[in-house]
């Protein structure tokens, strides 16, 4: 495979995730995307057309404790840091959109941090 069918196929992938998974202000959408260097998430009410929460590896909180943005560890500060931030907010439960990543390594990091902290998905 070349790297413009690889895209391609990944492009698919997240339309078919973003059919089934949709944000409400009742329950958002907990999207996560990540590059190489970092990750980022946002909570996202798709009603409004509004990020409600957002955190990333680049947050000085995150930044502080984490030395490198693009490992497990940085992952899973930015599951806990979105979660209670969230949780301050009043936001209980979520939808997971996982985007067109595979679950596991950072993005499952990520997502156990944010069940762990106290977001139901």
């Amino acid at each position: 495979m070349n790297s413009q069918s690889i895209k391609r196929a990944a492009r698919r992938r997240r339309y078919h995730v973003r059919r089934k998974v949709s944000g409400t202000r009742e329950r958002p959408r907990l999207s996560v995307f990540r590059s190489n260097r970092h990750i980022y998430a946002q909570i996202i009410d798709d009603t409004a057309g509004a990020t409600l929460v957002s955190a990333s590896t680049q947050a000085k909180a995150v930044r502080a404790q984490a030395a490198n943005g693009g490992d497990k560890k940085a992952a899973g500060l930015v599951g806990e840091t979105i979660a209670k931030e969230a949780l301050g907010v009043g936001i209980k439960c979520v939808c997971f959109d996982k985007n067109r990543y595979k679950f596991h390594g950072r993005v499952k990091a990520l997502a156990e941090a944010a069940r762990k902290t106290g977001l139901v998905f």
